[in-house]
């Protein structure tokens, strides 16, 4: 599909628009890891050379993926701590327009053992909405577990607090119920015995994303959910996380975007993923990318020369 927006006078893409058949390119930099927190060297590096060379998780084969400023049209982060990536973001607004897909749960620690406190994320959130204009970010309260620690009292009272401090700066909050992959499960057994954890029906589900999306829309933010059409309810809409409407709309230029999901239900425009999978070290213990946290947390105390990766909530 092509999606069109006021003409910015942007020669570079309108050029793009008339190229038949050339391939637009969104990078996503990653919902395999948290690449901000933890890669960002790396990913500058990548920028420089203009080219990353990614290693397919399926086939073991790596591909190529060109970051030149004439084949990218735009960037994803997804991230728990853009702190480390300030000069990552604006490096990457050299090349293309960005949105950063910004989770903040507030949750135990218990859960995520080395996230940043909800007050740093905010607070950083602030300072790159305040850097890089309205849009750039999109609030993932995602996902909505169920605990003994975490009920539906508990995630009323936290997504409101969160809500009020985050209203005015994203107008976007993405949803989605809680997964629990097989790897999920082991990691939550073996570092969180005594959290007793629930599965709810659909029901249940549905019934808390009414109330938070409804909570959402009293303060200013369209409340969209994550590949789980089954648990559309109220206000909810289905989320685009790869968003290529609002990368057009931050960089005020125009390109052809085609929507190809990464899964059933999956609503986003087509992508290339730079990250790899078993590497960010925020200790959730719900993830679905980490198999074993600790063997993370070595290999990038390893490969790191100075100090060693956060393993803790010590954020200042």
């Amino acid at each position: 599909m092509e999606i069109g927006l006021h003409d910015a006078g942007d020669r570079r893409a309108e050029r793009r628009i008339r190229q038949a058949g050339r391939r637009p390119l969104i990078i996503s930099a990653s919902y395999r890891t948290d690449l901000p927190a933890f890669h960002g060297p790396r990913f500058l590096g990548q920028l420089d050379a203009g080219l990353a060379t990614v290693r397919n998780p399926y086939s073991g084969k790596d591909y190529r993926v060109s970051l030149a400023p004439d084949d990218v049209d735009g960037f994803i982060f997804w991230t728990r701590n853009a702190k480390p990536f300030r000069a990552g973001l604006a490096r990457a607004r050299k090349t293309a327009p960005f949105i950063v897909q910004y989770t903040v749960t507030g949750y135990p620690a218990m859960l995520e053992t080395g996230v940043p406190p909800a007050a740093h994320a905010i607070a950083e959130i602030r300072r790159i909405v305040s850097d890089h204009g309205p849009g750039t970010v999109v609030w993932r309260y995602d996902p909505v577990i169920w605990t003994n620690l975490t009920d539906a009292d508990f995630h009323r009272r936290n997504f409101a607090q969160m809500a009020d401090r985050l209203s005015g700066l994203v107008d976007e909050v993405t949803f989605s119920a809680a997964t629990l992959y097989a790897k999920s499960k082991r990691n939550l057994k073996r570092h969180a015995a005594g959290l007793a954890v629930d599965d709810p029906d659909d029901n249940r589900k549905k019934a808390l994303l009414h109330e938070l999306a409804e909570m959402a829309v009293e303060r200013g933010m369209a409340p969209t959910l994550c590949s789980q059409p089954h648990l559309l309810t109220g206000p909810l809409k289905p989320a685009r996380c790869v968003d290529a409407e609002r990368l057009q709309r931050v960089g005020g230029s125009r390109f052809r975007a085609k929507a190809k999901g990464n899964r059933p239900g999956c609503d986003c425009a087509e992508s290339r993923d730079i990250g790899t999978y078993d590497s960010c070290a925020h200790g959730c213990l719900y993830c679905y990318a980490v198999s074993d946290h600790a063997k993370v947390r070595e290999r990038l105390r390893a490969a790191t020369s100075s100090a060693p990766v956060q393993s803790g909530p010590a954020f200042d």
